[in-house]
């Protein structure tokens, strides 16, 4: 059955997978303190323009968020994120349960808009009452959203410098960055995120690796014993060149960015696909990640030869429904959707 899930139920790139089996016999030292993870790190600084930048790397989204965003925090300080952030709706609270609460705003097509974090953090501070209760510590979005969407840099900027006028880092949570930065009409590059920011990581796991994702700080320091912190957390791999040795691959002739273009390519097409034939889309995503509504009669029958996640319910006995393409996505598999459609339609 051809699958269009997500982005990380396929293996690895062949090179990435090449470099861990060239490397396999070696003897490397532990915990991440390897040759492989120091030139990897070297790669990403001098991909981002920061030859001081911090980096650590770790296995997992949910692991990397939870570790990150608790080593970043005081104990009554939460964290700031919009309704539809991932780390509200599909962490099973992983953040509260480092015991750090979930300040939820609203948001505009899965973004997080300027005006909306001013305004919350125009009221709290001007609250007589503040000292009663959360304090917000950090505010977090993702590049691209939950929905697909993705910032301007000027949406980013206007964020950032919200941020900076309270004196709250900003993290940003990439798992999918790079599909983010290769999108269609996207005027954000690497470079230019870093640099407005605080935080930020690089999604290995969904973008050519077997698992793996890159925290980065950028403009204020890691916690002096973030390693530790990261330990605590169980998010430290005892065979830290695992994940080395995977970005060093992934951040090696722009391999990263040309996956992630490729998926943007493939996810064009799909997109095509469905608007010829009428279909109606619940948000327009230039990324990687298409939302269609579909009648629950045509979810069923179209379920029997793709796959697909049902995202949410819509009005009208409809479904909301996910199509994602990754950097392993085939011309084969967008003409089999093409050609399931096309008998189901």
């Amino acid at each position: 059955m051809i699958s269009f899930e997500c982005d990380y139920n396929n293996g690895a790139h062949p090179k990435v997978l090449e470099n861990l089996i060239i490397h396999n016999d070696a003897k490397p030292t532990p915990y991440g303190f390897d040759t492989y993870s120091d030139r990897a790190k070297e790669r990403i600084r001098e991909a981002i323009g920061m030859p001081e930048a911090q980096i650590f790397f770790l296995t997992g989204g949910t692991q990397t968020n939870a570790t990150t965003i608790d080593s970043m925090l005081y104990q009554y300080e939460g964290v700031i994120c919009v309704d539809s952030g991932h780390i509200n709706v599909h962490e099973a609270g992983a953040v509260e349960f480092t015991e750090h609460k979930i300040i939820s705003l609203p948001s505009n097509q899965g973004k997080m808009e300027a005006r909306t974090l001013h305004d919350y953090l125009d009221a709290f501070y001007h609250d007589g009452n503040r000292d009663h209760a959360v304090h917000p510590g950090l505010v977090y979005i993702t590049h691209p959203t939950e929905l697909g969407t993705i910032y301007t840099a000027k949406e980013l900027d206007d964020i950032y410098q919200v941020c900076k006028k309270y004196d709250i880092p900003l993290y940003i949570d990439g798992a999918r960055l790079g599909y983010g930065i290769m999108a269609e009409g996207a005027d954000i590059t690497l470079p230019y995120l870093a640099r407005h920011c605080d935080v930020f990581y690089i999604g290995g796991t969904k973008i050519g690796a077997l698992c793996g994702e890159a925290v980065v700080f950028t403009n204020r320091r890691a916690h002096k014993h973030f390693f530790s912190i990261q330990k605590q957390h169980g998010a430290v791999i005892a065979k830290g060149a695992l994940i080395g040795l995977q970005f060093e691959a992934l951040f090696t002739d722009d391999l990263y960015f040309k996956l992630a273009g490729h998926a943007i390519r493939m996810a064009m097409r799909m997109k095509q696909i469905f608007r010829d034939k009428g279909y109606e889309f619940y948000v327009d995503s230039p990324t990687n990640q298409q939302f269609i509504i579909l009648d629950n009669e045509h979810v069923e029958r179209l379920s029997q030869r793709i796959e697909f996640t049902h995202f949410a319910q819509a009005p009208q006995h409809r479904t909301i429904c996910r199509f994602v393409t990754s950097w392993a996505t085939t011309e084969e598999d967008i003409q089999a959707l093409n050609e399931a459609l096309s008998s189901d339609k």
